[in-house]
Formats: structure tokens, C-alpha cells, sequence
């Protein structure tokens, strides 16, 4: 999330004085580049790996702070979310045994990490998104108790004006509103660098443009969110719209998002980058300490481009051009934030191969790439990768359409195997790392490929939050052994640890694909609706989607004994609110199970409504507890203990709607 070098959020008089430090950046900038001061002739690469912490439920563990206590190295940082944790690799000159060198350090920081972890009963997982994150996950408490996170989140929300609203399509569809920027810490990345000299940073940074989509296509490893279906790579898409500044009336406008890819090619200098940005988006944070790079220059020092390194970490830009400094030496790289976490480290240290060789072919073929393909191409070609992976059809180099995976196997990997010879890489790693990412392009299998397979493999077995919580445990198993995904079998609901794990508040199981009806319609619409899903209750909702009532199978019973069904007196059709009952018990989805079999008990009613701020968002029903009670029930019997009503719970799980609920299916489709 960049610098914690900041003192403020940026308004009137403050926001005019840091536009003039990153003015007085810029001109240094260039004058630096103009006087040739920034190193050259040399290649060094990096890499940041970000991940997730989670519980011995398989949910988000807010550990983070007492993780980096225990860790004690400099190499972890924070990230926005108390699940997230970072470590920042050391940079490698590019050549010979750097690709090995890259894998030996994750290796060792990650056990670091995992090791930690496991000392209070957590574990680390490498994945793009968490399957088993909620949206209950990320409330503020939720955020890293620093600063920079805390003024990043007011200052973003300051330039909205509002909520933040989600739009991802996919097999599935997520429609969500959020009033912060928690749902960004839903994403963990693989970030790597490659440090470039000023004059071939154009035509570099336009590769690594184009290169963007069949590096992504080959990568993906974040299908799913909130238990939705969504793109190969869901990151791509909620980044850029969990920290989307733009309101609905600016999309009438030219207005381009924080994260971006961005909407041209660079002509002939990082500059162009810096300047765009400056114009572009307004900043954020204000710093702590001042500096003026015209006397560090003056004074024979380089300076630090405070305000301009602050500004940039702001701008998420998929390629982002990096200001920094080596043994006293200004240096440029490019960054990738492409990549995303996992699914191994060996899948990881893959991705970063095929991407740096595919650059340093291409920086050596191509004299100027745009020559070749048009941005527009490139540009939608990195979104096709996101939304389909592997499937993606890419319009390449002289107008071709191409399959991603076809692409990939004909030309990209011998590009990418030449490039690395370029840079003098060990012809042993080129082997092994272009050989896991061929496999893949061979067989199909990325990480999002490996989760929809394992998903699709569990069918409707167990709660969806138990399927959730099998993957994040399979993953964690076979991250362990440390294989590719390509070598990986499926993942089995038995992985997600049964009931203990899966049961414990509301949302891990209510059923949230409901049918409803709303107040005005006919009861007889209500009774045919039970019949054909056999369902025995019926939330009802107004024209705004509030709930308002409930109809049970016991109504539609008491009508028809009545023979009153379907119409009033006066031979109208009765409408719903005619018997609906509107006074109803209802529950939070983050509920704890024992106080919502305590609510279900104590009020003697078989089917408890969830709400969110007024909205229905699940149901539960007493069936809804008999998996968990025969889980319970023969674990007890198993084990030769079971007794005097030990499984039981008596009322609160089995019994006691007076007849309204002795149901043997969910409110929903299934």
C-alpha cells in the first residue's frame, strides 16, 4: 500500500502546498534524467508477496499486528487488512541464479510467516481473493491500525461522496454497496519488479503493456468472492472499483479510475507517466517531512521525491513506473501488480519468469512495439484475460486473433525461454519455471481452474460456506507440500472440518437464494410457489426490497380449511398482505448459531429471517440444522457416547413451529 511517510489528509491551502512539492518533484525529475544521474547498464528484479491470514475456522484471522510482533523482520510490513500480511523481497541483479535465489527467499519468508502463524493457531494462505471472506469481514475494525490506512479511507470517501457500489458479472453476479475500502484488502497480489535505464523505459514499459494479458491469462488464481462465480481473475475487477473515486454522474464524463491500465501508450519518458497522474487525480496525503530537491541536487545528494513517490502510491496503475534508489544511485522500474498470490511459490516464481523473459525478447526485438499492435487491443486484451483466462481470444501482434493458451504455447514460451538466455539465466531454471507454466498452457489447470473444479467436484455437499472453507483448506494442504497446481487433485468438502468449523454464525449456511413475493401479490401465486419448489415459507417484501412479512405453510392450510383461497368476498384475488404475519423475528448474518436456535426456540417458529438494514439478504430453517445435528449425532455415536440427549437441543433445532414449520426444505431453490 506504499509509503507510511504521511501526516494528513490534503485540503485547501494543504492540498495547493503538496501540488507545489509535486511540481517541484517533477521539474527535479527531469532535470535528473536530463543531466543523466539515474543508473544504467545494469538489470535488478524484486518482488513483494502479499497474503492472507486465517483462523482454524478457514476465516480471517485479524492477527496481523501480533504476527509481525512474533516475526520481527524487516522484510514484513502491514497490509490494509488485519487478515493481510506483506514481505518485501531483496533485489536480485537478473542473470544467472536469480530465479532460484527469488524462490529460496519466498520459501524462507513465507515458512517465516507460516511458522508464526501456526503459533497461535493460524495459518497463511496464498490466494488472489479468500473464498471464505463475508462482507461482515470487512468492517473498519477490520483495517490495520496505521495511520496512512485510516486517512487513505477518509480521503477516498471525501472524493466519492458516498458508497462504494460493485458490479462483477461472471457465471455468477455480485451486486454490493460498501461504505469503505475494505472490500481493496479482499486482494492479494505477487507484485515483481524489473529495473529498466531512463531510454529504453518507454518501449519497455509498452511491452510489459502488452505482455500484461498472456502473463495474466496463464496466472489466474482469484475466481471467486463471496461465494460467487465471477472472473478468472475477480481481482482485476474489484480492485479497480473498491477504491473508485468516480461517482455515477461522473461516468457521463472522460474520467479514468485510480487503478487503471491506462489509456495510451508512453511516447518517450517515465514523465509522461508522473505528469498524467499529477493531472489526472488529485492527491490524497499529505507528508510528514519536507524536502527540497533542488538543494539535495545542488548538494551533490539525490533526492528522495517524497511528495512524487507519495502521490504515485495512490495511482494503482496495473504497470506502474517505480522512483528509487540503489547504493546512493536513482534507478526506474517497472512494477507489476498483475500477479496474484499463489497458488504455490513455484507457481509465483513462474509467472515472474515468463514475464521477464518475455520482456527482455521483446525489449530486444522489438525496436518500437507499438509498430505491432494497437493499444486498444492490448488494453482489451488484458480484460478478456481477466474475465476468461486461458479461454481468452487475443488480437495479437498484425491484427491475429489467437486463443490465449494457443499463443501462449506457439510463441510466448519460446519468446520467453529466448529472453531469459538474453538476460544469462541458468539454463536449469529457465527448464524448470517455463516448464510449470507450459504444463499449464498443456493442461488447462491454473489456480482459478484448480477452485471452479474442486467447487464443481463438491456439488451441492454440505453449506456453501462449507464448500468455501474445503477449498481455503485444500489450498493451505497443498501449498504446504509445495507442488504446482498443476499437480494438484481436487479438493473434497471432508477438507473443510465439518460442522465445528462451518456452523458457527448465521452466514455460513443461510440460504440466500430465496423466492419471494411482494405484498401485492395474489396468495394463490404463494401456494403454487411452495408447491413447485417445495418450500414451506415465503419472505415478502415491499416495492424497495425491505421485509415486511412472512407467509408459512400453516396460512396457505388454514385458508384452504377455511375454503377461502384465492379470492376475497368479493371475488377479487386475496392479496398477500392479507395473510401474511408482519410482526416477525429476524436475525443479523453475523448471528451466532446458539442464539439463533436460542430465537427459534424461545418464539416457537421454524424459519428465521436474515436482515441487513432492513434488506433480506437469507433465511434459515430448521432444516438447516439437521446436518450439523446428524454430524453431531453420529460423531457421538461413534465415539460410544452417545446418551442422555447429549446431540440434543431438543425444541430449538427439531421442534416447535405449532405446525408452521415442520419443514424438511429451505426457502430457496433446492
Amino acid at each position: 500500500m506504499g509509503t507510511q511517510d504521511v501526516g494528513h489528509e490534503l485540503e485547501g491551502s494543504q492540498l495547493r502546498l503538496f501540488s507545489r512539492k509535486l511540481l517541484a518533484d517533477l521539474r527535479a525529475l527531469e532535470r535528473m534524467l536530463d543531466e543523466g544521474l539515474f543508473e544504467t547498464g545494469v538489470r535488478r528484479i524484486g518482488a513483494e508477496q502479499e497474503m492472507f491470514i486465517v483462523g482454524p475456522d478457514w476465516r480471517p484471522s485479524l492477527s496481523a499486528m501480533e504476527l509481525l510482533e512474533a516475526i520481527d523482520d524487516e522484510h514484513y510490513t502491514t497490509e490494509l487488512g488485519r487478515f493481510n500480511l506483506e514481505c518485501n523481497l531483496d533485489p536480485l541483479p537478473f542473470g544467472g541464479d536469480c530465479l532460484s535465489k527469488m524462490e529460496a527467499q519466498l520459501q524462507e519468508l513465507v515458512g517465516m510467516g507460516r511458522r508464526a502463524a501456526n503459533g497461535i493457531g493460524d495459518e497463511i494462505v496464498l490466494v488472489g481473493s479468500l473464498p471464505s471472506m463475508r462482507k461482515s469481514d470487512l468492517g473498519l475494525e477490520s483495517m490495520s491500525p496505521i495511520r496512512r490506512y485510516e486517512l487513505l479511507n477518509s480521503a477516498l470517501q471525501a472524493q466519492r461522496n458516498g458508497n462504494y457500489d460493485f458490479l462483477i458479472k461472471g457465471v455468477d453476479e455480485l451486486r454490493v454497496t460498501h461504505d469503505n475500502i475494505m472490500l481493496e484488502a479482499c486482494n492479494c497480489s505477487f507484485q515483481v519488479h524489473f529495473q529498466v535505464a531512463p531510454d529504453e523505459f518507454a518501449n519497455l514499459y509498452n511491452i510489459a503493456q502488452v505482455v500484461a494479458a498472456p502473463v495474466l491469462a496463464m496466472s489466474t488464481n482469484s475466481p471467486l468472492l463471496f461465494a460467487r462465480r465471477l472472473w478468472r481473475e475477480t481481482r482485476i475487477a474489484l480492485f479497480q472499483q473498491s477504491i473508485d473515486t468516480r461517482s455515477s454522474n461522473d461516468f457521463l464524463r472522460e474520467r479514468s479510475p485510480r487503478v487503471t491500465f491506462g489509456e495510451g501508450w508512453v511516447e518517450r519518458s517515465v514523465l509522461e507517466l508522473y505528469r498524467e497522474d499529477a493531472m489526472r487525480f488529485r492527491a490524497l496525503l499529505g507528508l510528514l517531512h519536507d524536502e527540497d530537491p533542488f538543494e539535495e541536487l545542488d548538494a551533490g545528494r539525490i533526492p528522495k521525491l517524497r511528495a512524487l513517490s507519495l502521490h504515485n502510491s495512490t495511482v494503482y496503475r496495473w504497470n506502474r513506473a517505480c522512483y528509487g534508489q540503489t547504493n546512493g544511485l536513482p534507478h526506474l522500474r517497472i512494477e507489476n501488480r498483475v500477479l496474484p498470490s499463489g497458488p504455490t511459490i513455484v507457481d509465483e516464481v513462474a509467472n515472474a519468469a515468463f514475464w521477464f523473459g518475455l520482456i527482455s525478447a521483446l525489449a530486444n526485438r522489438e525496436e518500437d512495439v507499438r509498430d505491432r499492435i494497437a493499444f486498444d487491443d492490448a488494453k482489451a486484451n488484458f480484460f478478456l484475460a481477466a474475465q476468461h483466462g486461458m479461454n481468452a481470444q487475443f488480437v495479437w501482434f498484425d491484427g491475429q486473433t489467437v486463443p490465449a493458451h494457443q499463443l501462449v504455447c506457439d510463441r510466448l514460451l519460446p519468446l520467453a525461454e529466448e529472453g531469459l538466455v538474453l538476460g544469462g539465466v541458468d539454463a536449469k531454471d529457465i527448464a524448470h519455471y517455463l516448464g510449470v507454466i507450459e504444463t499449464r498452457a498443456k493442461t488447462g489447470r491454473t489456480g482459478a481452474k484448480w477452485q471452479l473444479e474442486s467447487l464443481a467436484g463438491m456439488g451441492e455437499r454440505g453449506s456453501i460456506g462449507e464448500r468455501m472453507n474445503a477449498l481455503v483448506a485444500g489450498m493451505i494442504a497443498r501449498q504446504k507440500e509445495g507442488r504446482p497446481v498443476t499437480e494438484w487433485d481436487t479438493a473434497g468438502i471432508e477438507e473443510g472440518g465439518g460442522w465445528k468449523h462451518n456452523f458457527v454464525r448465521v452466514e455460513q449456511y443461510m440460504t440466500n437464494d430465496l423466492f419471494t413475493v411482494n405484498e401485492e401479490e395474489s396468495i394463490d401465486l404463494v401456494a403454487n410457489l411452495m408447491i413447485w419448489k417445495r418450500i414451506h415459507h415465503v419472505p415478502v417484501e415491499d416495492n424497495d426490497h425491505n421485509l415486511v412479512g412472512m407467509v408459512t405453510y400453516r396460512h396457505i392450510v388454514r385458508l384452504v380449511a377455511n375454503g377461502s383461497l384465492g379470492e376475497t368476498e368479493d371475488g377479487t384475488p386475496l392479496p398477500v398482505s392479507a395473510v401474511m404475519k408482519r410482526r416477525l423475528i429476524t436475525c443479523e448474518p453475523e448471528t451466532p448459531t446458539l442464539e439463533a436456535i436460542r430465537l427459534m426456540r424461545d418464539n416457537g417458529i421454524g424459519a428465521l429471517p436474515v436482515v441487513k438494514d432492513r434488506q433480506l439478504v437469507g433465511i434459515i430453517t430448521q432444516h438447516d440444522f439437521m446436518t450439523v445435528a446428524r454430524e453431531l449425532l453420529e460423531s457421538q455415536l461413534q465415539g460410544g457416547e452417545a446418551g442422555q440427549g447429549e446431540t440434543g437441543g431438543g425444541d430449538g433445532v427439531a421442534g416447535g413451529d405449532h405446525g408452521d414449520a415442520a419443514t424438511t426444505t429451505t426457502s430457496s431453490a433446492g
